[in-house]
């Protein structure tokens, strides 16, 4: 396999993320492209639509009778709180949040105080947060996710006779993407399944050729293989924590800079 990422590693001259583009000026992209001059391009490739209240409350979830919260996404964390404020409810001091990393944990700002609350973080993926999960055994918890979600979290609830809860509280779908007349960047990178589905399902010829394709987490790794593509960036890994960093590394190296 190593010699067939070698005979792919060609120059990388363009880039696009399937993500919203950046507001941040001093956005680590924006700073990847303008360092390497790159050409690094946006799209969503996936969109978010929220549960109205009645079909939320069919599900017949109480939110306040649990005393843990688990966020695997911001979009968990806005469609959550927006959930909570058209019920006119106000999340209890003592409430604990379970995220999946720093910078989830770190949106919860928007909606409370968090120095004040209890709020413990994974370091990049959901193993990570499995391992401190494991340390709250008496909590019960409520998991608001997509319809569409990686069974790794309720698998391991259930699985370890966790008292726990999940609410569908946003729904998940392919962007329309027929306004881009193609996909054909150097580098395409892809942060969850459902992105992986999009492109599919926008392109159904699409051919990767030499697109090298970049994925972040290992559900979405694992999305990129089974649909038969190559997956020549994975982040995090040790040396690279964000997709920005293995997305760097692997430039260098492709572009033979020393």
């Amino acid at each position: 396999m190593t010699e067939t990422m070698n005979d792919r590693m060609s120059k990388v001259k363009s880039i696009l993320v399937s993500q919203e583009a950046p507001t941040d000026p001093n956005s680590p992209y924006l700073k990847l492209a303008e360092k390497y001059n790159l050409k690094i391009d946006f799209r969503q490739f996936i969109q978010v639509e929220p549960v109205d209240i009645k079909e939320f409350r069919k599900q017949k979830v109480d939110i306040l009778n649990h005393t843990a919260i688990i966020f695997t996404s911001r979009n968990a964390v806005d469609h959550f709180f927006q959930i909570c404020h058209e019920l006119k409810i106000e999340m209890p001091a003592d409430m604990k949040y379970f995220c999946i990393n720093e910078q989830t944990a770190y949106y919860l700002q928007k909606y409370i105080v968090i120095r004040k609350r209890k709020i413990f973080s994974g370091l990049r993926d959901t193993k990570d947060l499995l391992e401190i999960i494991k340390k709250h055994k008496n909590e019960k918890f409520l998991f608001p996710c997509s319809d569409i979600r990686i069974n790794d979290i309720p698998d391991f609830l259930k699985e370890n006779n966790f008292d726990y809860s999940e609410a569908v509280i946003y729904h998940t779908m392919a962007s329309n993407l027929s306004d881009l007349t193609d996909v054909y960047y150097d580098i395409l990178a892809f942060f969850t399944p459902a992105g992986i589905n999009s492109l599919l399902l926008n392109f159904p010829d699409f051919k990767q050729n030499n697109t090298r394709i970049a994925a972040f987490g290992p559900t979405t790794a694992k999305a990129v293989r089974d649909a038969g593509l190559i997956l020549d960036i994975e982040a995090p890994h040790p040396n690279a924590p964000s997709m920005t960093g293995a997305l760097e590394l692997y430039i260098v190296k492709a572009n033979g800079i020393k």
